[in-house]
């Protein structure tokens, strides 16, 4: 990208409205964020505009030519008025991020000795809003399972054990709504129990969890076949070497078949939870029960899967985990 005061200077933009020092300081971080953080020209162009708006924001307000000195000055007042001033023409998110711009802009100048100034650690980020998560189909799945043989049968190095571990993992986290961290973390003694798995998940909080006949088959058949000696204690999911199995490498599998078939660059580990709840309320079920069932703390993290609480009971999620 290499963009240079020049540039700044000749852009849309009206650069005058700071001083040479300024513009000095805004070249130096692009430049960064291109050479040391190597992010890309889109990337870099979006942190430039919200500089920039800031720049001219404060500048309207001071109606003069900025100096260092003026930059340095600046309290959290200001900052608060420049935030305000976006709020009617701005979601959220863009103002989210129009504020992580300028944190990383001011703590470059801070951490470069160009200025001091850490009054914008004071000001509160928007409230981002996440985005309602994206379920795999019902069929993607089932042809998502069907390709793991054939992505292992393509490396001789792998062996029929290690294709009945995958498919019991990725059974476990789909039938059971878990994260990819509590399905690695299931134990011989979680599994004790033929109906129900006990599940710590995030703050080491236990919950439990309804364990489908077809998940219970597929973690047998693989322990069954593992090469491995398993102690009651101990995760389930073995690495190749013996050792407890990486996520990563699981991500790494999903990614394989994800191209493989053509499908979303959505789908990882992760929305296999997501298609469970997902699933799961289109099948009737109710919120607090899937909110039980996911280990969410708050109904309305479950609630980004829909605006309807339709009240049914457990009765519900039996009877679709029977289809």
């Amino acid at each position: 990208m290499n963009i240079k005061i020049d540039d700044l200077a000749q852009s849309s933009k009206d650069y005058s409205i700071c001083d040479d020092k300024v513009n000095i300081f805004i070249n130096k971080f692009l430049s960064f964020l291109e050479v040391e953080k190597k992010y890309s020209n889109h990337t870099i162009i979006s942190y430039e505009n919200d500089i920039y708006y800031f720049i001219k924001f404060i500048h309207g307000i001071k109606e003069k030519i900025l100096s260092p000195q003026d930059i340095e000055n600046l309290v959290i007042a200001d900052f608060r008025k420049w935030l305000v001033s976006r709020l009617q023409n701005h979601h959220n998110n863009s103002n989210a991020r129009a504020v992580a711009s300028l944190r990383s802009f001011f703590k470059y100048l801070n951490g470069n000795n160009l200025l001091k100034n850490t009054e914008i650690e004071k000001l509160k980020t928007p409230k981002v809003t996440k985005p309602i998560p994206r379920a795999v189909s019902v069929y993607d799945i089932e042809k998502i399972i069907n390709s793991i043989t054939s992505v292992y049968s393509s490396d001789k190095k792998n062996s029929a054990w290690q294709i009945m571990r995958d498919l019991a993992l990725l059974t476990l986290i789909y039938g059971c709504g878990l994260r990819i961290s509590e399905a690695l973390s299931v134990t011989k003694n979680s599994l004790e129990n033929n109906r129900n798995l006990i599940i710590e998940g995030k703050g080491k909080k236990q919950r439990i969890v309804p364990l489908l006949p077809i998940v219970k088959k597929r973690i047998d058949d693989y322990i069954l076949n593992c090469p491995y000696s398993i102690d009651h204690n101990q995760p389930i999911f073995i690495s190749a070497t013996g050792k407890k199995y990486d996520g990563r490498t699981f991500r790494y599998l999903i990614s394989r078949i994800r191209k493989l078939l053509n499908l979303s660059e959505d789908i990882t580990p992760h929305s296999f939870r997501h298609s469970f709840a997902t699933h799961l309320l289109e099948a009737g079920g109710d919120l607090r029960t899937i909110q039980e069932l996911l280990g969410h703390e708050n109904l309305s993290t479950t609630q980004r899967y829909t605006k309807v609480d339709k009240s049914r009971i457990l009765s519900v999620y039996e009877k679709f985990t029977k289809r």
